[in-house]
């Protein structure tokens, strides 16, 4: 059976946070929240580990990361730019913003050849939800287009600090995605949560309500498919300068004209994260916690 590989999301510049939280030592040894990520990742069964970073702090970023680990895990990085895109294809040179999250997946379409978890690397998902994915990917690993996606309840996602966006989940009778909505500015209020919907509408979003994190497994043949929704969106949008191309969004082209199915995966862990740097101290509070319960050895890695 083949290890499948962790595809981390670590491009991101923190620019509400205030700086590379991908990097900022929150646990109580200075671990970062990746960290605990990585040590969940290989103790449920995954091999490789690929991180998608920016050529700017690729130099910090790859020291950091093997003076905490050490070499035990196979370690791969790729950056994620603007001109990486299709051969043939161009876009409007004003533009500065990243491409979105579906194409920092496309660029790691050289160095994965097996099943593959895609996270982001400053949200904490918890072990159950790594064993969880990691069992379903070594199961489907010659399925083409059987994919999986790890669901959290709204309530369990939210942020004291400010509002939030999130992939709202809708799901059939065989546990199976039917599509996912992007809502923004989500937040609790006296009588309940709401977002934004897609359409610009401000409507309510029941506690239970699954959303996505970002948790997601796919088989190889992501990649080509993928590859051809950017191309048809370069073209759709070359002169849209702040346009992104999200995950949830090709997933969603895919299994609505049949080429996958999507297994919406549960969950006993609850997801918390660093989205504003108001959330680090209940982030250090949570890890300290799990730290002193047993539930992560500390520090995580002991070097070789």
């Amino acid at each position: 059976m083949t290890k499948p590989t962790l595809l981390i999301l670590a491009a991101g510049m923190g620019s509400r946070y205030g700086g590379l939280k991908q990097l900022d030592g929150v646990g109580p040894c200075g671990e970062t929240i990746m960290d605990y990520s990585v040590f969940d990742a290989i103790r449920a069964g995954f091999g490789k580990i690929v991180f998608i970073i920016r050529s700017s702090f690729r130099e910090i970023f790859e020291q950091s990361v093997r003076e905490r680990y050490g070499d035990s895990p196979d370690f791969v990085f790729v950056e994620q730019e603007l001109y990486k895109i299709p051969e043939g294809y161009s876009y409007n040179i004003e533009r500065s913003k990243p491409w979105g999250t579906g194409h920092a997946v496309l660029v790691a379409k050289d160095v994965i050849d097996t099943p593959f978890a895609v996270i982001n690397a400053d949200d904490y998902y918890g072990r159950h939800s790594f064993e969880t994915l990691a069992q379903f990917l070594m199961e489907n690993e010659e399925k083409a287009g059987a994919y999986a996606m790890v669901g959290f309840n709204v309530d369990n996602t939210l942020s004291e600090s400010g509002s939030v966006s999130r992939g709202v989940c809708s799901v059939n009778e065989d546990c199976c995605l039917t599509g996912v909505e992007e809502h923004h500015k989500i937040s609790r209020e006296d009588d309940g949560i709401y977002g934004v919907n897609s359409k610009g509408e401000r409507v309510p979003i029941p506690d239970s309500t699954l959303v996505s994190m970002n948790i997601w497994g796919f088989t190889p043949d992501l990649f080509s498919r993928n590859e051809e929704l950017f191309k048809q969106f370069l073209l759709t949008n070359k002169e849209n300068i702040t346009a992104e191309y999200y995950i949830p969004y090709v997933v969603n082209e895919i299994i609505k004209y049949g080429n996958a199915t999507c297994k919406v995966l549960s969950t006993k862990d609850q997801w918390f994260g660093v989205t504003f740097r108001e959330d680090r101290e209940y982030v250090v509070n949570r890890l300290a916690l799990l730290s002193s319960e047993g539930v992560y050895p500390s520090p995580l890695f002991k070097k070789s």
